[in-house]
């Protein structure tokens, strides 16, 4: 394999969303790091989380396939290992690989994220063709002591000396500079936990808590006192949870101030190294919080504060600085950085390559828009919660499966999506425009809109394995 094949550093954040950054107009926001990188980087400024759950989304960025084909419909169920995932991809390209933190992916019981038998990924193909340097989890969100801690090959727990997301920036560097001082082009993900809740002061560096000490959150502008009807246990907000709220927004705001440190001081080493002008690196997120906008907490939901996600990329002098405003979903990444890398794209990915819009070419392909998922509660089998949406850069659909309720938004006008429009017989014509377009990509992906049930039944095993790897 030629050195000469561009490196990609794939860094991702859990839970952030993009309206909580200074560069997108958050004058709250401590990130001045971000900020700058944003400067130097490509803006995929319509970039969207397909599936807003961290399992969903981890398992659609790897396989380029959607939720209804990966079968990843709730969190805390093990992905079947028959994907041809991106890593396998690089392996068969001669690249070298790595990965660092969160993976969620391979538990196969609701709870118990501690007992090793989850926590630990073992060697072979449930690392998706990971074969390289594994420094991983399946998931936790405690950022100091016992339950901050990663594993090798083995199931020895390795604990974190100091504040997690640091200590997985000081790994990722030093790893990046032994890759990089090697004869293969390489590929490392770096899957950071914060700022994922929990929101305790205990939670994050006093440092960083200390920058808000003196700043006041209030309640989102489109915050409802009362829980979405659709809501599951993992979105509703109790009495006491809702008086919290502005204290987790501190908490958040400080872990993102910590993640803002270290993703500068990730891009100044990449700067000293010199290794930028033929390294592919992108920050982003799986998706992002609402902190009771619409009656929600969490994630799992068609609103903007949950699935609009940063996606800075920059690749030395082959891309320029600025905005692209092309609708990026999550499936589009993996054939459109394998385009990019000038590797071959497999046949099952279900995702568009938009490469050529990205590069800013003339007659690029571009989608109409992005065909967003929620299949079900966010851990648990339950009906009741399912969707599907469409957004477009300018419109939001959403139709609820138990009820057939639907939703039409203008985002532009309305970016807090206050105002329901499906009602509206002057935007008739915009709601079936919209629903024809929804419609048509799930046929093309054979989406049958199945209550959550049915992958419990059919494509599920009682210990929470899936055994299908596309949809019937």
């Amino acid at each position: 394999m030629e050195k000469n094949r561009p490196n990609l550093i794939y860094v991702f954040a859990d839970q952030l969303r993009l309206q909580s950054l200074g560069y997108a107009g958050d004058t709250k926001a401590k990130t001045p790091n971000i900020d700058e990188l944003a400067g130097e980087c490509l803006n995929i400024c319509n970039a969207v989380s397909g599936h807003p759950v961290c399992a969903p989304y981890r398992a659609s960025l790897f396989t380029g396939k959607y939720t209804t084909s990966t079968g990843m419909v709730i969190n805390e169920i093990r992905l079947n290992p028959n994907h041809k995932s991106i890593a396998h991809v690089f392996n068969d390209a001669g690249y070298n690989t790595a990965y660092i933190g969160k993976w969620h992916m391979y538990a196969n019981e609701w709870g118990n994220h501690y007992d090793v038998k989850n926590s630990f990924i073992p060697k072979g193909e449930n690392r998706l063709g990971f074969n390289g340097f594994f420094a991983a989890y399946n998931f936790h969100h405690e950022y100091y002591g016992e339950h901050a801690y990663y594993h090798l090959d083995n199931s020895e727990k390795i604990y974190c000396d100091g504040y997690e997301p640091d200590v997985q920036t000081d790994m990722a560097i030093k790893k990046i500079e032994e890759l990089a001082a090697e004869d293969k082009p390489f590929a490392m993900f770096l899957s950071l936990g914060t700022p994922h809740d929990p929101w305790v002061p205990e939670n994050v560096p006093e440092e960083y808590l200390k920058l808000f000490k003196d700043i006041d959150f209030d309640l989102p502008e489109n915050y409802m006192p009362e829980n979405d009807p659709h809501a599951d246990a993992w979105a509703r907000l109790s009495p006491r949870e809702r008086e919290e709220l502005p204290q987790w927004m501190k908490v958040y705001y400080a872990m993102t101030a910590n993640l803002d440190y270290n993703i500068g001081r990730l891009n100044d080493r990449l700067k000293e190294m010199g290794i930028l002008e033929n390294t592919i690196f992108i920050f982003t997120s799986d998706h992002g919080e609402l902190f009771g906008a619409h009656g929600r907490r969490a994630k799992n939901i068609f609103y903007e504060e949950a699935v609009r996600v940063p996606f800075l990329m920059k690749w030395g002098s082959v891309l320029s600085a600025g905005n692209c405003d092309v609708c990026l979903n999550t499936v589009d990444i993996m054939p459109t950085l394998l385009k990019l890398m000038n590797l071959p794209i497999p046949e099952e990915v279900e995702g568009r390559d938009l490469s050529d819009k990205i590069m800013g070419r003339k007659n690029a392909f571009e989608p109409d828009g992005a065909l967003l998922m929620g299949t079900g509660a966010t851990a648990d089998w339950e009906d009741g919660h399912e969707w599907r949406a469409y957004r477009t850069k300018e419109y939001t659909y959403a139709k609820y499966l138990s009820d057939g309720k639907e939703f039409l938004f203008n985002n532009i006008k309305d970016p807090l999506q206050k105002e329901n429009l499906a009602d509206n017989e002057a935007y008739s014509h915009i709601l079936l425009q919209l629903k024809n377009m929804m419609k048509k990509e799930m046929e093309r992906i054979n989406d049958n809109f199945y209550p959550s049930s049915y992958y419990k039944e059919n494509w599920v095993t009682k210990d929470r394995i899936i055994t299908k790897t596309k949809a019937e």
